[in-house]
């Protein structure tokens, strides 16, 4: 069973079946050939012991040791119960009631058995006889030991970039709905579309804004990251879905950087932190993932305990990186501080599960933002969206188990890319007989102010090459001898994660020409298709409510009537992509509301999260929206892309897997078509 040297393994016979064939079937399909500890492949002449298992796994013997030492006798993959494991040796403390044994060959002063003892014995509760768990081990009060950063401050400067394009970071461009009025016309609900755009990376930034004196910390190309993941391990979570959420969380902690900083959580009727906030150096990775690796599933699901645990993470670190966020992952519904709508009838109130400090202010809205992650049939969509919405992250649907590590994937290649933050998007009108309506902003925070002259929308972060379009309203008036209407000026203002520089950003007058007569009026595309965007996202927020008082036919209609109001259109009759998405999306929805039976089991969490991705204009999972060939893939950056093609070419055993080991960071990819 133990194999100190590369030329010695041998596979070991089968002595136990795993517990659920089906289970151990499916893992070991992911899991060939690679530790599924520290997801590097184990091959012949690499230098390193190997351990395979009485269920035929295999790992790194140094990875799967400290596993053993917390007290984990079960495989991480199949959940079979070991009767031999590698701690068995004298030079180490062997179980009670047990006979230590001494593999021959062993060499006692190898490299590997110096790394090995410096693991921290198994610490045991001898009235009980047996070893305590990671999991119950003391917590501090204050989760002030967040590993320093140890860096030098970066003085803030205030930079207005409106004259220099190598300062920009952000892209404004306006677009009217029509180029020319008639003098005579007043219009009650003009449309203006204010598109914005993100660079690709502050890698290609001018160093005038300091980016050369940066302290070495800030030589990448990103902002470095503070998260914190709240695990789901209740007892639903038991066999192939713990493993491969073992095995996705492996997937972050290799691809996040030196810089980065990682603090785990799990929870199931208790919620404890397993893991402190500490940077990814190759020390930090190894022990987050021995941390994630000591999982074991069992007890019910206490979200806002966990959630609780994760704000106190946040709030507790005595530094901070530029960029914070968290990641919630469950699948199961909570049973303890939400309950479902008694006899009154109430909705279960959402607002309970998370704390007060990631409530957003509707003035500011820029919080710690918790990216949910509901798996399965069983998971509560609702709950998870609520969360989402609330803290200004998004909610993604992990429907199949094969999916998990590709989500997780896809939202840190954005949270490793974000290159603006605390974005704020002003609008004034520039004549005085103008006045402003509705600002469509989505889930955004926005406001217009008592005199209709200026509205301001509350973006936050944006990440790489990302894109963000609102629709402005304004009345606009006849006019009785002027040539052109001058309708506004659009501002951002905005803050660069490296630097703390504030900048602000303005674009040019948005003007429209008024002839006494007017030609054949010509609707802008890219105005139509962001309205088509706001009707859909609005028909599906219809679609869901009316599903959820019972009427799935008239859910259904709304949907299809939507769709056929959409194909009427200026940029449908183009066939423009985007149009084409949401005829797609909308037409699947339509066929998660077949019966009661596929709505509650999947077609509720797919709406959810499709409207998660459409009101805040950013990529979420849901059904195939993660596989290059699906239709759905709305608000994907190159940077995700990257990050899945990275996940994928892992999980088909692609060569290109060793690269994993060293996070890389290249953001040529290409964007998809809008």
């Amino acid at each position: 069973m133990y194999f100190p040297f590369e030329s010695d393994r041998v596979k070991a016979s089968e002595i136990s079946q795993c517990s659920d064939d089906h289970d151990c079937d499916l893992a070991k399909s992911f899991l060939v050939q690679t530790c599924s500890i520290c997801l590097t492949k184990m091959k012949q002449g690499g230098g390193h012991a190997i351990f395979t298992a009485e269920c035929s796994h295999s790992f790194h013997f140094h990875c799967i040791a400290s596993n053993v030492k917390h007290g984990n006798q079960i495989c991480p993959v199949c959940r079979a119960k070991w009767k031999e494991n590698p701690m068995q040796s004298p030079s180490l403390d062997p179980p009670l009631g047990r006979v230590a044994v001494n593999p021959v060959g062993w060499p006692q002063n190898d490299a590997l058995m110096t790394v090995v003892r410096r693991l921290p014995p198994p610490r045991r509760d001898l009235s009980r006889r047996h070893v305590v768990p990671l999991f119950q081990a003391p917590e501090p009060g204050i989760f002030n030991d967040d590993e320093s950063l140890d860096h030098l401050p970066v003085v803030a400067e205030s930079t207005n970039a409106s004259d220099n394009s190598s300062l920009r970071t952000i892209e404004i461009k306006t677009y009217p709905e029509v180029l020319e009025a008639p003098r005579s016309s007043s219009y009650d609900n003009f449309m203006i579309l204010v598109h914005l755009k993100a660079a690709a990376t502050v890698a290609n930034q001018s160093s005038s804004r300091n980016h050369a004196s940066l302290p070495q910390l800030y030589q990448n190309p990103r902002a470095p990251v503070d998260l914190v993941t709240v695990l789901d391990i209740s007892g639903s979570m038991a066999g192939t879905k713990l493993a491969l959420l073992k095995r996705a969380m492996g997937f972050v902690i290799q691809n996040l950087g030196s810089n980065d900083r990682l603090s785990v959580i799990a929870f199931s009727s208790t919620a404890r932190r397993l893991f402190p906030l500490r940077r990814m150096s190759d020390v930090g990775r190894q022990q987050a993932l021995h941390a994630v690796n000591s999982l074991v599933a069992n007890g019910g699901t206490n979200i806002a305990e966990g959630l609780k645990k994760g704000a106190k993470v946040m709030e507790d670190r005595r530094e901070k990186n530029p960029v914070a966020s968290i990641i919630l992952f469950s699948d199961g519904q909570d049973t303890y501080t939400v309950t479902g709508a008694g006899a009154n009838k109430s909705q279960p109130n959402y607002q309970l599960l998370v704390p007060l400090s990631m409530h957003g202010s509707d003035n500011t809205g820029f919080q710690i933002p918790v990216h949910a992650f509901g798996f399965g049939a069983d998971h509560d969509a609702s709950s998870m969206h609520s969360i989402s919405e609330i803290s200004g992250g998004t909610f993604s649907f992990i429907e199949t188990e094969a999916v998990l590590q590709d989500a997780f994937a896809q939202c840190i290649g954005g949270l490793l890319s974000v290159v603006v933050q605390e974005l704020q998007v002003g609008v004034e009108c520039m004549n005085p007989s103008l006045c402003l309506g509705l600002l469509k902003a989505g889930s955004y925070p926005s406001r217009v102010a008592a005199d209709g002259k200026t509205g301001v929308i509350e973006v936050g972060d944006l990440y790489a090459d990302e894109e963000r379009d609102f629709l402005v309203s304004v009345k606009v008036p006849a006019e009785s001898s002027e040539c052109e209407t001058s309708l506004l000026k659009v501002k951002c203002v905005y803050r660069d994660p490296l630097t703390k520089e504030m900048t602000t950003l303005e674009s040019d007058d948005v003007r429209i020409r008024r002839p006494e007569v007017a030609g054949q009026e010509v609707v802008s595309i890219e105005v139509d298709r962001q309205r088509n965007r706001f009707q859909a996202a609005e028909a599906m927020a219809e679609a869901r409510m009316t599903a959820e008082l019972g009427d799935l036919p008239g859910a259904v209609s709304i949907l299809e009537n939507c769709r056929r109001v959409l194909s009427e259109t200026v940029s449908a009759k183009s066939h423009d992509r985007l149009c084409i998405v949401l005829d797609a999306e909308l037409k699947e929805m339509q066929e998660r509301m077949a019966s009661r039976h596929v709505y509650e089991a999947s077609g509720r969490a797919y709406i959810l999260s499709g409207l998660s991705s459409h009101s805040w204009q950013r990529a979420t999972a849901r059904g195939d929206s993660t596989d290059g060939s699906s239709l759905v893939q709305a608000y994907q950056t190159p940077s995700m892309v990257e990050m899945l093609t990275r996940s994928q070419a892992m999980l088909l055993g692609s060569p290109s897997t060793q690269r994993l080991v060293q996070p890389v960071w290249s953001l040529g990819s290409q964007p998809k078509p809008r």
